[in-house]
């Protein structure tokens, strides 16, 4: 099969996807990791904001989802997607929290991920604020070299070394579409040597300190356009 072959199969879509669509799911899904953010707050433990999200989720009839509610605190935050959480992590008032939802709006996935303070802790709002930066340094080479997924992402892992952080590889992007993408493709960005397409593909950044006692993720659909 040619290259152009392997693209076109890795990113096909089903008969009910629409970019216009997509977005909306995207806008709901960062509102909603807002709103569950701004309900945890410190002396909660890990399994209780959880719950917690789930009831918020439901709520806004966003609970049908393509992977679990995550949400990490402390220590936990350093662990990969679908390991065990430590049991009975309370956030602390100089902590770091992450909250990761895939919520399904209609026929339409939804991912994202992102990271918040309780406090003031200098390295811990470093790590924070580097996904987010590490992020758009990833989406600027995608928008403006042509690199292939394997490509971003090891570019993505020089730019968390240079900043001295540690990068979680089994976070490595994925497809996104009408529900579910995983019929097409169940494998990773970092796996495809092809530019990954617009709209298509959801971009992750999990690093963590090097001692291993706190991290930080960001996660958002690559598109062309803020």
């Amino acid at each position: 099969m040619s290259a152009a072959h392997v693209q076109e199969s890795i990113e096909a879509v089903g008969s009910k996807y629409d970019p216009e669509k997509m977005m909306i799911a995207r806008e709901q899904t960062r509102s909603a990791i807002h709103q569950i953010a701004e309900a945890i707050k410190p002396g909660m433990v890990e399994e209780d904001a959880v719950e917690m999200a789930k009831d918020i989720l439901a709520d806004l009839g966003l609970l049908r989802g393509w992977h679990d509610v995550f949400v990490r605190f402390g220590v936990n935050t350093t662990k990969t997607y679908g390991a065990a959480s430590e049991p009975g992590i309370v956030l602390g008032t100089d902590d770091i929290f992450f909250v990761d939802i895939g919520p399904v709006w209609k026929d339409w996935e939804g991912d994202g991920g992102e990271t918040f303070l309780t406090g003031n802790d200098p390295e811990k709002a470093r790590c924070a604020k580097d996904t987010r930066e590490i992020f758009e340094e990833v989406r600027q080479c995608w928008l403006t070299t042509g690199a292939t997924g394997k490509e971003l992402y090891e570019f993505a892992v020089a730019a968390s070394e240079r900043r001295g952080w540690v990068f979680d590889m089994d976070l490595s992007g994925h497809r996104l579409a009408d529900f579910p993408h995983a019929v097409v493709y169940e494998g990773s960005m970092a796996g495809v040597d092809f530019r990954p397409g617009n709209l298509l593909w959801v971009l992750e950044i999990h690093i963590r300190s090097a001692d291993n006692r706190f991290g930080a993720f960001f996660e958002d659909i690559l598109m062309e356009h803020d």
